[in-house]
């Protein structure tokens, strides 16, 4: 019946109708008068009238338009007053017409049995097309007999995407109960049902539930290898972003099980409500998420400077779906830019009148900028300095720079790189009067762009293995909602020159999350103690200059903030006369293109670095395998970088 189309399944539905509803007051008489040949006369046109007064009735109620695979309440009801109506009429009749010797007492038993014939028919149908287009879904049981899990099972019900069991509720009064259609088991039923049943996967159907319960539940599935996903949340479903059958990977948040705190939005309006706010990198992980949080922060105006046209073409769109959504007047500009050119990056700020900067933009790899030492240093330090100094020049209230963990006690390139950043910005402050220069430092952040979580998700799916570069080897992390949230809360606490650190929690070893990505993807883990599991764990070694540990703090020096996971870093800073002649040493090293000579430079004005082995740049070790006579066959940079323009000495400054 699947393959009919509508028009002729509609044609079954009518001639069923016909058939069903005239034998239904047919065994009705037969009842009432005991004989199956009812000795009521008159009774031929009773059968007629009783298609005549039900099945335009349900013509009229859409029961024949409606798809027999999405019959739900509306269709019930169709039938209720269908068949209701009609035996009201019938009644009239037969007290009207002194022909009909009908007794009314049949009345109410056909009444029942059409309504059992139109309704059950119908319901046959639709378990029967369920059924054909469950075959070869997934079984799975939803987590959560709530109303977010009755409504994912009818939903799922319909769509044939999977093959919904059972509910699993810890709510022990539901145990035993059947709740649309499917029973209701405690969680510890459930390797039973793994067993006996074939469940594969688990929906969790909890949107309202704090992080840490559903981290809970989630622990307590991981040990079964069952394949766990979950239904959008609470916001989302409300929000009309998503439907609640759009079932999705875990949140990466949920892996952390750390709720997070509840924002001061005396703190988030304080840079944002009513200014004019800018966000370099709009387009990367970070600078896409303190975009839509600022949207809704209802900033005069934000401007979206991105160099990537991809990357400026996604946030944009993403952003004017954003507001037509969630209903919100706030405005935005994108502008593809580089802020390496620093006169037209004050072109910006002047025409716009910028009073916040979120300055996301960066190189962000450990590994490739180990492998582009020179350019790692003109992105990460240069173009830091030259957002920040046009900033200075045209009096914006508020620079907040994105930094990193792997800014303290740095090994690589990159994290000494963001370390000098961070010096640049505490020594424009004791020059800058109007504006307010800060830094936020934080770790890792779950499902960005080159996180581990979409990695391993990855490798996971071409069923592995998951490479893991050391098995003891851990990283602090956080989510990208939460991290964009602290920032805008830290700009605002700033002073100027301060650098402010975010409470990651505890870290977490990555084996151990590799570990549970590939379980709560469905499958089992192959090592020593189950060499026949599916996935297996690959070690391949610590990459060039990359840390077992990560640290937030350089020193012990801290102190709390009006917000009780941010903290304000005590550390030391470059006088500014000495930083700008290093940055003016520096930039004639990159103009010669000598490699050598800009990370002596680098080690000798970031105290804390500890670079590990050899310099790593592709391009240094491809001219010095060329030889030194092949010198003049490489493009020199010397005339193509931005030189550096000293600020005037103030009076007072270092």
């Amino acid at each position: 019946m699947g393959s009919l189309s509508r028009r002729k399944k509609r044609l079954i539905m009518l001639a069923a109708d016909g058939l069903g509803i005239p034998l239904a007051l047919w065994i009705a008489l037969s009842l009432v008068s005991g004989a199956l040949q009812p000795p009521f006369s008159g009774v031929e046109w009773l059968y007629l009238a009783s298609l005549l007064t039900s099945v335009p009735i349900f013509f009229r109620m859409g029961l024949y338009r409606a798809a027999l695979r999405y019959l739900g309440h509306k269709a019930v009801l169709a039938v209720l007053t269908g068949v209701t109506v009609s035996v009201a009429l019938l009644a009239m009749l037969t007290l009207v017409s002194p022909r009909l010797s009908v007794p009314l007492t049949a009345l109410p038993i056909y009444w029942a049995f059409a309504l059992l014939y139109v309704g059950g028919t119908r319901y046959v149908a639709r378990s029967l097309l369920n059924r054909r287009a469950h075959s070869g879904a997934p079984r799975v049981v939803i987590y959560g007999a709530g109303e977010a899990g009755q409504l994912l099972a009818a939903a799922l019900s319909q769509s044939g995407r999977y093959q919904p069991i059972g509910f699993i509720d810890d709510n022990a009064a539901l145990h035993g109960s059947i709740v649309h259609g499917l029973e209701v088991f405690a969680r510890a039923v459930l390797p039973k049902l793994v067993n006996n049943e074939g469940v594969n996967a688990v929906l969790l159907a909890l949107p309202s539930l704090t992080r840490q319960r559903r981290q809970e539940i989630i622990k307590a599935i991981e040990p079964l290898c069952l394949m766990v996903q979950t239904v959008p949340d609470h916001s989302d479903i409300v929000s009309g972003t998503a439907m609640i059958d759009d079932v999705r990977d875990v949140h990466p948040g949920d892996l952390l099980g750390r709720d997070p705190v509840p924002p001061n939005h005396q703190l988030l309006d304080a840079c944002i409500r009513g200014k004019v706010v800018m966000v370099t990198g709009a387009g990367g992980s970070i600078g896409a998420e303190l975009c839509r949080q600022i949207l809704r922060l209802e900033p005069a105006q934000l401007l979206l400077f991105e160099i990537s046209e991809l990357a400026l073409y996604n946030i944009e769109r993403e952003l004017k779906a954003q507001l037509a959504v969630e209903n919100l007047s706030a405005s935005f500009v994108g502008l593809l830019g580089n802020v390496h050119q620093r006169e037209r990056f004050k072109d910006v700020l002047e025409l716009y009148s910028v009073h916040t900067i979120y300055h996301a933009a960066a190189y962000k790899h450990v590994p490739i900028v180990q492998q582009n030492v020179l350019e790692g240093i003109h992105n990460n330090i240069f173009g830091t300095w030259n957002a920040a100094a046009a900033a200075l020049d045209t009096g914006v209230e508020t620079f907040v720079l994105i930094s990193t963990d792997k800014a303290v006690n740095p090994t690589s390139v990159m994290g000494a790189t963001k370390r000098f950043a961070e010096l640049v910005l505490q020594g424009l402050q004791t020059r800058a009067p109007h504006t307010r220069f800060c830094v936020v430092r934080f770790g890792n952040v779950l499902g960005s762009s080159g996180s581990v979580v979409p990695l391993f998700r990855e490798q996971i799916a071409r069923g592995g293995p998951v490479t893991v570069t050391h098995p003891d080897v851990m990283r602090y992390f956080m989510t990208i909602p939460e991290a964009a949230q602290l920032v805008l809360q830290a700009g605002s606490m700033g002073k100027g020159g301060d650098v402010f650190v975010l409470d990651m929690g505890k870290p977490v070893r990555i084996a151990d999350l590799a570990r549970r990505l590939i379980k709560l993807m469905g499958f089992t883990v192959r090592d020593e103690e189950n060499p026949h599991g599916e996935i297996a764990i690959e070690y391949i070694g610590l990459r060039p200059a990359e840390k077992l540990f990560e640290e937030l703090l350089i020193g012990s020096n801290v102190t709390g903030t009006e917000h009780s996971m941010i903290m304000r870093a005590m550390e030391h800073s470059v006088p500014w006369q000495q930083l700008e002649q290093v940055l003016d040493d520096l930039s004639s090293a990159l103009g010669r293109f000598d490699c050598e000579q800009a990370h002596a430079l680098l080690v000798q004005t970031v105290a804390e670095y500890r670079p590990t082995g050899e310099i790593h740049d592709r391009i240094w070790g491809r001219r010095a395998a060329l030889g030194r006579g092949a010198v003049a066959n490489i493009t020199s940079l010397e005339n193509r970088r931005p030189r550096v323009t000293k600020l005037p000495h103030s009076p007072t400054g270092q």
